[in-house]
């Protein structure tokens, strides 16, 4: 997990950084081609990339990293309102899934992480209003894994705030999901 949500957090960085779009998809191409790579001849992967090497002891001969590239490359060249809304929640859906999960389950953090990556102030705050509408999925959908289940609550909390943060209620939350999964 710590290896998967390590590229999440590469994607995401990436995606902030971009200045220009072919950049940032040359970049995520590379990622893109390496998940491959892992998948199928995992020992051919380049040295000297840390985050590669983790990925390599951790999901040699598995599948399914692209897709979370693929999602992130939506979200770069996303045009319109609905096109962001789709690849925020396929990517929170991909990142759920990779990490045993259910790809219903991650639609609402995958709109806040994709309110986090946007630039500009208007779609940030349209997808956070969409996540505020998601209803929230069953706890059924989180019994394999419960901390996908305090990710989705908790991205719950930061839409009703509109985005801001509450850390010290935020903590208590998760706590409190920890101890008895409310």
């Amino acid at each position: 997990m710590s290896a998967l949500w390590g590229l999440a957090a590469r994607l995401t960085k990436l995606l902030i950084d971009a200045r220009e779009p072919l950049i940032g998809q040359i970049k995520l191409a590379w990622w893109r081609d390496m998940a491959a790579m892992l998948a199928s001849e995992p020992a051919g992967l380049p040295k000297g990339e840390p985050l590669l090497a983790e990925l390599q002891q951790t999901w040699a001969g598995q599948g399914g990293l692209d897709a979370l590239v693929d999602a992130a490359e939506a979200m770069l060249l996303a045009d319109d309102a609905d096109q962001k809304r789709t690849a925020a929640e396929s990517f929170g859906a991909q990142l759920f899934i990779l990490s045993g999960g259910d790809a219903e389950g991650g639609k609402r953090w995958g709109l806040i992480w994709g309110a986090g990556v946007e630039d500009g102030e208007r779609e940030a705050r349209d997808l956070l209003e969409q996540a505020k509408r998601i209803a929230p999925p069953p706890r059924s959908v989180f019994v394999r894994n419960r901390s996908l289940l305090m990710l989705d609550r908790w991205a719950a909390a930061i839409a009703q705030s509109d985005g801001e943060r509450h850390l010290r209620a935020e903590g208590v939350l998760l706590l409190r999901i920890g101890l008895f999964g409310l």
